[in-house]
């Protein structure tokens, strides 16, 4: 019996028979040639998708106005005919499985990449910058509106043509028609400013056009920012009276939230539930009773089944989730959820690599966004037997990918559990998504039998040289970096210690008393956990010390919006460019602008970051240099990182044993 009679539930619109209620929303991938045109992993890259079970496979925004409405690194295009072919392809490949099609056809105005606009200013409804820091753009006049009306009907045309079975008109997220619906950006004095109905109406010209240019019988979304979450901004009350002046047109309402200074809302930052912003879906569809798709870290088939079975919705959005797990809908509709690999809201393949870092997506938790399982068809050929050292997620990654090609492998981890630093870390209340990956690579460890795990055992040489192994891999992972500062050791081991690591956090988060005053030496990923869990669940004063002349200068873009949030909300006191030179059990003397000053504390927080830990490692070297054994080093032990890396590396191991398969004498 299904269990999720919801989510299974084909519901057609205006004529588009949807097999299922989960939609891929646009994302931007970075994918597309530099010309605009589709290339062949990138239709991959959604076919994996659609061949997963996804019932509306959206594909990324597209411009249509070039360039002054382009925005990404590399965007895909339809501004003339030129572009059809590849979109037709595209749509073929998604139809071929059963998805049904859409297309955002998007114009970033403020928004514009400048690497494209070359110098040329970018368009807006008035002269405000989409974000802090961006171009400030110039006033559209009334002229140039109606030739972008007119564009934007060009292109539904050229969508039609092209075999999308929908178009979504983007009208949120601090692109161009939001830049005329939102009060924060419109500052216009004309027909097309001031009233609410004036700031409707360049929206409701553009889709009464693109209704004319695609007939009666064809879908039309309109993906808003139900929310802007900024004062001058629009609250859900103030959609929903814009709504009334351009939403006749729509057959579906896309609820979103967020404009570009508060992206953590826009693309969910990690500590957001399941489904959080559905209450405005639901007012949406309350007043309008149209088809409605929610969004908002939706990870869960429990909680997505929930929001179906209520009606706050009837379509839910997925977006990192599907880059996580392309195949969430097929695992959920054959019973296989504990094989689900949920996306972790971390941001950093995804988010940061496309928004902040202009590069191709990627995925901390997915090592392969475009081929998926392609590297388990090409098996090993003679018998390859490997040792992983450390059981965090780079050495179960490593082992399961080892295994599924074939290979005979023993992992040994000296604890009592796996998942390594990600578990432990996981242990913070806002970092619990982290374990959906720890739990997912122990499941799907345990299906594989030619996969041993041995906890609770310190390999040594000994073990290894009896298991007598083709390759070995080291991934032993990291500790805290404790450096030489007066007073710290003595600080750290003296009896009623007030100075801690990490690690006596995660160990004794029940230790720790609320409302006191904390000292975080250290303004990375680490110190801004410590910061986050005792500002936002133990009541207590925070100060930061950190030398770089930024706290959180290396994050994610989404987490560090999100950190910034927090600071400025608990008044968090900030010394940068601030050295620690000593320390005791009650005070730290740090040296900011050249003077030295003393910051008192109930309890300090050393975290100046990780470095790797790699015992035994010399002799293991040698060993392997000796018996002419692979000796691969890969994840924190290589180099303290992230996630991301480990995950990246453990996977590329496969071409390492594949080149001794290779070679393997018989």
């Amino acid at each position: 019996m299904n269990r999720y009679p919801h989510i299974f539930e084909p519901i057609t619109i205006n004529g588009m028979t949807l097999k299922n209620r989960i939609v891929m929303p646009p994302m931007g991938s970075n994918f597309a040639n530099y010309d605009g045109t589709i290339n062949d992993n990138h239709i991959k890259y959604y076919e994996q998708r659609a061949k997963g079970g996804t019932a509306l496979i959206t594909l990324e925004n597209v411009c249509f106005d070039y360039p002054m409405g382009t925005n990404g690194t590399t965007q895909l295009r339809m501004d003339n005919d030129q572009f059809l072919p590849g979109l037709w392809k595209f749509n073929e490949r998604m139809h071929a499985y059963g998805a049904c099609t859409s297309v955002q056809i998007n114009h970033a105005g403020a928004s514009a990449t400048n690497l494209r606009l070359n110098g040329i200013q970018p368009v807006s409804a008035s002269d405000v910058p989409s974000k802090k820091g961006m171009n400030c753009p110039r006033p559209l006049t009334v002229e140039e509106i109606k030739l972008i009306v007119n564009r934007y009907a060009a292109a539904a045309d050229r969508a039609k043509r092209a075999g999308f079975d929908c178009i979504e008109i983007h009208a949120g997220h601090s692109y161009l028609l939001d830049q005329f619906l939102s009060p924060h950006y419109n500052h216009r004095n004309d027909q097309y400013g001031g009233s609410v109905e004036n700031r409707a109406r360049f929206a409701n010209e553009v889709l009464e056009s693109v209704r004319k240019a695609v007939g009666p019988r064809f879908p039309i979304s309109v993906r808003i920012s139900a929310d802007e979450f900024v004062k001058d901004g629009n609250t859900v009350e103030d959609v929903l009276e814009l709504l009334k002046y351009f939403s006749k047109e729509a057959d579906i309402l896309n609820v979103s939230a967020g404009i570009n200074d508060n992206l953590q809302y826009q693309i969910d930052k990690m500590n957001l539930p399941d489904g959080w912003r559905s209450f405005m879906a639901q007012k949406v569809k309350n007043k309008f009773n149209k088809v409605t798709i929610t969004s908002g870290n939706f990870r869960s088939p429990q909680v997505t089944e929930r929001v179906l079975e209520t009606g706050q919705a009837d379509l839910v959005a997925m977006g990192r989730g599907l880059i996580a797990e392309p195949n969430w809908v097929n695992k959920v509709k054959f019973g296989n959820e504990e094989m689900l690999r949920k996306c972790i809201s971390c941001n950093i393949g995804c988010a940061d690599h496309r928004i902040g870092k202009g590069l191709p997506l990627r995925c901390t938790v997915n090592p392969d966004v475009i081929g998926e399982d392609d590297f388990k068809r090409d098996r090993l050929k003679n018998k390859i037997k490997i040792v992983v050292i450390g059981g965090g997620t780079t050495g179960l990654e490593a082992a399961c990918s080892a295994a599924e090609i074939g290979a005979e492998v023993y992992l040994y981890e000296k604890k009592s559990y796996l998942g390594g630093l990600a578990h432990e870390i996981a242990r913070l209340p806002d970092k619990h998504r982290i374990d959906d990956y720890v739990n997912y690579l122990q499941v799907r460890a345990e299906h594989l039998s030619n996969l041993v795990i041995h906890l609770n055992e310190y390999v040594d040489l000994d073990i290894i040289k009896n298991q007598k192994p083709d390759i070995i891999v080291n991934a032993t992972g990291a500790h805290p970096f404790l450096p030489s500062i007066e007073g710290l050791q003595e600080a750290r081991t003296g009896n009623n210690s007030h100075v801690f690591d990490i690690f006596d956090l995660l160990n004794n988060l029940e230790d720790f008393n609320q409302g006191e005053n904390i000292l975080v030496i250290g303004g990375g990923a680490v110190g801004l956990d410590v910061m986050e869990y005792f500002t936002e669940h133990q009541n207590c004063k925070v100060t930061m010390v950190e030398l770089l002349p930024e706290i959180g200068k290396d994050l994610d873009i989404i987490t560090k919006l999100g950190m910034k949030e927090l600071l400025d909300k608990y008044n968090v006191k900030q010394f940068v460019g601030t050295k620690l030179l000593s320390i005791s059990n009650t005070a730290a003397v740090v040296s900011c602008a050249g003077k030295e000053r003393k910051l008192l504390f109930d309890k300090a927080f050393v975290c100046l970051g990780m470095r790797s830990y790699t015992p035994g490692f010399d002799d293991l070297q040698q060993f392997t240099q000796n018996e002419g054994i692979t000796l691969l080093n890969i994840g924190d032990s290589k180099r303290a990182r992230r996630i991301y890396e480990g995950t990246q590396e453990a996977r590329g191991i496969i071409n390492e044993i594949h080149l001794v398969d290779k070679y393997k004498k018989i």
